[in-house]
């Protein structure tokens, strides 16, 4: 019994843990297709749309190079 909770309970944290992190696409005017790690973000201030690549690095793009952004 202990056993298929203790199961339940690590499917539930897996299941949760993928939920947090989307992944999205930014496409660009050009035609690129540019993976991301979360929400991509638009600052302001800057006219930038920032963003965490898909191997973990920062990143920044003008927003008006920005044609849309995709949940995968």
């Amino acid at each position: 019994m202990k056993h298929a909770v203790l199961i339940a309970f690590a499917l539930l944290a897996a299941i949760t843990m993928t939920a947090c992190s989307s992944e999205y696409i930014i496409s660009t005017t050009d035609g690129q297709m540019i993976p991301t790690d979360g929400k991509p973000k638009f600052n302001e201030e800057t006219g930038m749309v920032e963003y965490e690549d898909a191997e973990g690095r920062k990143a920044t793009i003008m927003r008006s190079d920005v044609k849309s952004v995709m949940e995968r």
